[in-house]
């Protein structure tokens, strides 16, 4: 054995035996060295190669680290707000601007992205996408501070580089206070800096960057043009919101007089670097086009039961060639940041449309790992498999909600999961018997009460 084959034999860690895994031919578990998966080993069989150390996990369901398409962490200090509870989305929305715009500060914004993140990966989440298009006046420089905050945790995150330029009064549908929005040229001037900064084009990034202008209702078309221009030279992702409701579908038709899809096409957004949000109210011949240029989704199904805002064709999307993802959405319109409970929450609702043989426990689980890691133009995670990165969620089957389950892996959607026992991300433990390492919760929970309360002042 030479230097180099000792290195890596004394950095080689085989996961032994899990009670199940959600991955083929790996019934005798998963090695992992220098933060990939390095051999998946067969029921009864040991790792080919020596190995220095060894976890015992015949106690865990083991699946791939979950992945986030579609969040916005500062609304993790608004949920359940008396002013938007019982409201559909427009309500909603014009209900909560004013409050966010009064009250979002850099401290603030700080202590919710802290507990939006340790909340995703307490949920067994591995990698997450933040669309944050909220930047009052000393908050320029949000995307830092998530950048620091993923960092210290250990989370793999796209900064998902929001905005609006069109203030309430300039567009039919446009909602968003003066002081919140800002100026074309700033927002794409922030958006190149950003990508500069952060931007790891790597296999195994950490960070990565991706555009989102946040929605055709309160973004300018030079907006949406433009981030599509930067999107091709930087080869970086783009992401909005789009047809969330049929008010908006209908906005779109009557204020450029074409459908959404005839939209994104105009401005360049019609291409496989591109995912969408939501994305309800597409009929037949848009999934179509959307399927033909691979244009990613990501499923929101809690917040779109929330709001009333409908049920996401996913199975036609994905037929027709889409990629498909899941997302917690907005903590104000989900009320909580859990991405495992969004898998059992996407089963039941499409179950509704698609019928108790149309969808099954295997869809959602591929659609919150490789299909949301494919939303984020990522083929490096997502699976468990050779050569993939090692990001990695374990749930024990303890509690009692489990007991009687026959099937590991089904238990995990069909009985309510909802936290991992452990995570691990490039290699590295994240979380340990349920909390995330070095966070001390007891004292999150204190700074993010207190700074929530704020909101619910006049």
């Amino acid at each position: 054995m030479d230097i180099n084959d000792s290195a890596r034999a004394s950095d080689r860690l085989w996961i032994k035996t899990p009670l199940a895994v959600f991955a083929p031919n790996a019934g005798g578990g998963i090695v992992v060295s220098e933060g990939r998966i390095v051999e998946l080993v067969a029921a009864g069989r040991q790792p080919s190669a020596p190995v220095a150390r060894t976890f015992d996990a015949s106690r865990y369901v083991v699946i791939p680290g979950l992945v986030n398409a579609h969040h916005h962490m500062f609304q993790t200090l608004t949920r359940a707000h008396p002013a938007a509870i019982n409201k559909s989305l427009w309500p909603w929305i014009k209900a909560l601007y004013p409050v966010w715009a009064r009250h979002m500060n850099p401290e603030a914004f700080r202590v919710a992205a802290r507990l939006a993140m340790a909340e995703l990966m307490m949920s067994g989440c591995t990698c997450a996408s933040d669309h944050h298009y909220l930047f009052p006046q000393g908050l320029e420089d949000a995307m830092d501070v998530e950048a620091e905050e993923a960092a210290a945790l250990g989370l793999r995150i796209t900064l998902t580089r929001g905005g609006m330029d069109l203030r309430a009064g300039e567009g039919e549908q446009a909602v968003a206070p003066p002081h919140v929005v800002q100026d074309t040229d700033d927002i794409l001037a922030d958006c190149e800096r950003v990508i500069g900064r952060y931007h790891d084009r790597a296999d195994g990034a950490m960070t990565q960057v991706a555009l989102a202008p946040n929605a055709p209702f309160d973004v300018s078309f030079r907006l949406l043009q433009e981030t599509a221009r930067l999107s091709a030279t930087h080869n970086c992702a783009l992401h909005t919101h789009l047809v969330e409701t049929k008010a908006e579908a209908d906005f779109v038709r009557s204020e450029h007089h074409c459908s959404a899809v005839d939209f994104l096409e105009s401005c360049g957004w019609l291409n496989e670097r591109v995912w969408l949000a939501h994305a309800i109210h597409f009929d037949d011949e848009e999934i179509g086009r959307l399927g033909k240029h691979g244009v990613g989704i990501c499923h929101c199904p809690t917040s779109n039961m929330l709001l009333a805002s409908g049920i996401c064709r996913t199975k036609e999307l994905e037929q027709a060639g889409c990629k498909v993802g899941l997302g917690v959405d907005g903590s104000a319109s989900n009320d909580s940041s859990n991405l495992m409970e969004e898998l059992r929450h996407g089963l039941l609702v499409g179950r509704l449309r698609y019928g108790a043989e149309g969808l099954t426990h295997e869809d959602v689980l591929r659609w919150a790992t490789a299909g949301s890691a494919r939303c984020l133009n990522r083929t490096d995670i997502g699976e468990i498999a050779v050569g993939k990165q090692a990001d990695l969620a374990f749930f024990s089957l303890d509690e009692l909600r489990f007991s009687g389950a026959g099937d590991p892996v089904a238990a995990l959607i069909l009985c309510g999961a909802n936290r991992a026992d452990r995570v691990m991300v490039k290699g590295r433990w994240t979380v340990e018997d349920g909390v995330p390492v070095g966070l001390d919760l007891e004292r999150l929970r204190d700074e993010h009460g207190r700074a929530a309360r704020a909101f619910l002042l006049a």
